[in-house]
């Protein structure tokens, strides 16, 4: 075949791809949207991501369906969305566990976060709360180190599952205060605490989130925050660096995020349409009453956040020991 007329081919069977991808994005949505959520329905994770649904759906004129697949520390469901097809009616709600922490703490990952994903929009950072059942009889952080040392490996605490900020909060406690304690995880912060108000599990990490209503009904004991700051939802606890650890800070984060290969047109579509669903009223309220900080941004800006926070918390679960097999 003449060369010029291949070229002339080729040139042409990429305008005309072009042309099909600039029309499919100028139709989308038109249809439903799937929102895989990677933990159980009732925690904070399954809260914040039904507003963002909501919201998400009022800008785009579509249903979006919340999926709760929960397992693995969020990898079942974050493997949902990254073997989805590429055209954005399946998206994922994840957090830091299975975004970025869990490549380091799981020895066979289903995927690559940094390549199988394209990111659409960070959405928040939560911080944790460290809370004991009253039948433990300690008032503060300081006290519960002093129980747990005096008790090597005979408490427990709960977290919403491997590789999440709780787990990994919790590990890190245990590293920085020198302490042995065990760990139990959940799929998901609900089943976390029921276990933790009924006092089965007697210390639990737990979001803002999920903990306040606990925390001001009595039913569980705030010792302090994991954040550098303290958090406008409970002013009166004290930041675990305040509480005798300083250097201590373990936030949780979201963002959303698409299957690889979903058109650039799509994921600008999701972006304008998550960022007006985010700064709304109803998503804004969600969030402050959750003790969250919305932080939505570029898809450029989650993905670079997303290969920052990899390598940094790999140097917390090797300083920790943590692995899930």
């Amino acid at each position: 075949m003449n060369i010029n007329l291949t070229k002339k081919l080729l040139v042409a069977c990429v305008a005309a791809l072009g042309v099909a991808t600039s029309a499919v994005a100028d139709e989308y949505p038109s249809r439903l949207i799937r929102l895989v959520v990677p933990f159980a329905a009732g925690g904070p994770t399954d809260i914040l991501s039904r507003a963002y649904a909501k919201g998400l759906s009022d800008v785009l004129k579509q249903p979006v369906v919340v999926d709760n697949r929960p397992g693995a520390g969020g990898n079942i469901g974050i493997d949902v969305v990254a073997k989805a097809a590429p055209d954005g009616y399946t998206i994922g709600f994840g957090t830091n566990g299975p975004l970025a922490v869990n490549v380091s703490l799981f020895s066979k990952m289903p995927y690559d976060p940094a390549k199988d994903l394209a990111p659409i929009t960070f959405f928040a950072f939560v911080p944790n709360v460290i809370a004991v059942h009253p039948s433990l009889g300690v008032k503060d952080l300081k006290g519960l180190i002093r129980l747990i040392k005096a008790n090597p490996n005979k408490y427990s605490f709960a977290s919403g599952g491997n590789g999440t900020t709780q787990h990994l909060g919790g590990e890190l406690l245990k590293t920085m205060a020198d302490i042995k304690l065990l760990h139990i995880p959940y799929k998901g912060e609900g089943p976390a605490m029921i276990d933790a108000l009924g006092g089965q599990v007697p210390i639990i990490f737990s979001s803002i989130a999920a903990g306040v209503p606990y925390v001001k009904s009595g039913k569980l004991i705030p010792l302090a925050v994991t954040s550098a700051k303290r958090n406008p939802a409970l002013p009166d606890v004290p930041t675990v660096a305040e509480a005798g650890l300083p250097g201590y800070e373990a936030t949780a984060w979201y963002g959303v995020v698409a299957p690889a290969g979903t058109p650039k047109e799509i994921i600008q579509k999701l972006n304008a349409a998550s960022l007006k669903a985010i700064n709304s009223h109803e998503v804004s309220e969600r969030l402050a009453a959750s003790g969250a900080s919305a932080a939505p941004g570029t898809p450029e800006e989650f993905m670079a956040f997303i290969r920052s926070e990899i390598p940094r918390w790999e140097q917390v679960v090797k300083q920790a020991g943590a692995k899930v097999d």
